[in-house]
């Protein structure tokens, strides 16, 4: 008899973005002459960068040639690329990195679900809420989540992140083994300044707790208070793991590509009490579990930060922050109540009326034509709220807020 993860059974039937696609799909089979525009799921819409395609032109040329030609890679990545992003993702902040404390994958969200095989599966876990799925289903896939409930797993300590708060997670009242924090955020679309990152940090280092920080959307910070990376702050090393992802900066959400910093200094504890560098154990997963990135996708992504290729990929990112403003402007003049949208690409809506998350989204749908994200599917405190992303087409946008008069 084959036996299978429980784990996988307490699952949801449906994931939040395979509902979406579900719904809009029964509506566009009913009405196949409306036009529907998306401003839910997060894909980018803007071609990959002159740099990029020249940098995929020039390596696929090598794998024409045996004295250029290359196979199996690094499961850590090349260090061509590793070295390139300290040099100008860390250096210029003051973070000192070595290339061995970088791994290159396919993507943040392949590593922060697969950073789990390390973790025991009596970890306490504390997540802000709202937050991503994807940290709520890959915990329950390791056994980490307890039950589900009406109100949230039963193992998990949730972090409200609410609009009374102003959306900074408040310490949880008994001590998590993990943390993830996101910032800027998705959904809400807020980030944290300096201080508050620091109280974060320090309360780790207090308590033993581990970090996993998403900045996967660290490009599209705006302000100076707002730190780039959690390395920033005094003491981090010791304590947290930072995912970074090419796929919102750079466009390669169909490319494929991200990296992940494990520093040296951060340990954890085998069940006998022995220390062990957290960075050998991930090499170690890594070495086993993932054949590597490929090489000419790690060239496009060294292609991104030269000279004209940063031109480019803050012009990309730039243009996406002009679609945010222009969202959440209009919503505002609508006297909305709106979050978000200045250091990130979402922007985080207060439903009129009290109208419940999927209630308004298909209002949205049926009424105006516009594919919107349901709070709730990030969690219980996002109900009463949608998402807004700010990754489509300019013009689209633009259609998209005419029809709105709410």
């Amino acid at each position: 008899m084959i036996r299978i993860n429980d784990n996988y059974v307490k699952l949801p039937e449906s994931y939040l973005f395979s509902e979406i696609a579900r719904r809009v799909a029964t509506f566009r089979a009913a009405n196949p002459t409306v036009d529907v525009i998306s401003l839910g799921i997060g894909d980018v819409t803007r071609p990959l960068a002159p740099s990029v395609i020249d940098a995929l032109h020039r390596a696929v040329d090598e794998q024409a040639a045996a004295s250029t030609f290359r196979g199996y890679g690094p499961e850590q990545g090349y260090e061509f690329l590793r070295r390139t992003i300290i040099e100008h993702d860390f250096a210029p902040r003051g973070v000192q990195l070595s290339p061995d404390e970088v791994f290159i994958s396919d993507g943040a969200k392949s590593d922060l679900g697969n950073f789990a095989d390390i973790l025991a599966a009596d970890n306490v876990v504390a997540l802000t809420d709202p937050v991503y799925p994807a940290y709520v289903d890959v915990n329950a896939m390791g056994g980490r989540a307890g039950r589900l409930t009406s109100e949230g797993w039963s193992g998990i300590i949730y972090l409200p992140c609410v609009a009374e708060n102003s959306f900074i997670p408040q310490f949880p009242a008994s001590r998590p083994d993990v943390i993830y924090l996101c910032y800027p955020n998705n959904p809400t679309g807020t980030t944290l300044d300096r201080r508050q990152l620091k109280q974060w940090v320090d309360y780790a280092l207090e308590n033993g707790s581990l970090i996993l920080f998403d900045a996967a959307y660290e490009a599209f910070i705006s302000r100076d208070e707002a730190p780039h990376s959690i390395y920033e702050i005094e003491g981090a090393r010791r304590v947290a793991v930072e995912f970074r992802s090419f796929s919102k900066t750079a466009g390669f959400t169909g490319l494929r590509c991200g990296y992940t910093v494990v520093p040296k200094e951060l340990k954890g504890y085998a069940t006998a009490g022995e220390e062990v560098e957290v960075n050998k154990l991930w090499n170690r997963r890594q070495c086993t579990k993932f054949n590597g990135t490929a090489y000419i996708v790690q060239r496009a992504a060294e292609a991104i930060y030269s000279p004209q290729g940063r031109k480019e990929i803050r012009a990309s990112v730039d243009y996406y922050l002009e679609n945010a403003r222009i969202i959440r402007e209009n919503f505002l003049r609508m006297g909305m109540e709106v979050y978000g949208g200045v250091d990130a690409p979402y922007i985080w809506l207060r439903t009129p009326q009290g109208m419940g998350s999927w209630e308004f989204f298909d209002m949205m749908l049926d009424k105006y034509n516009v594919v919107v994200t349901p709070g709730v599917g990030f969690g219980p405190s996002g109900e009463g709220f949608v998402r807004l992303t700010a990754f489509g087409q300019r013009e689209r946008i633009e259609e998209a807020m005419k029809r709105l008069v709410l």
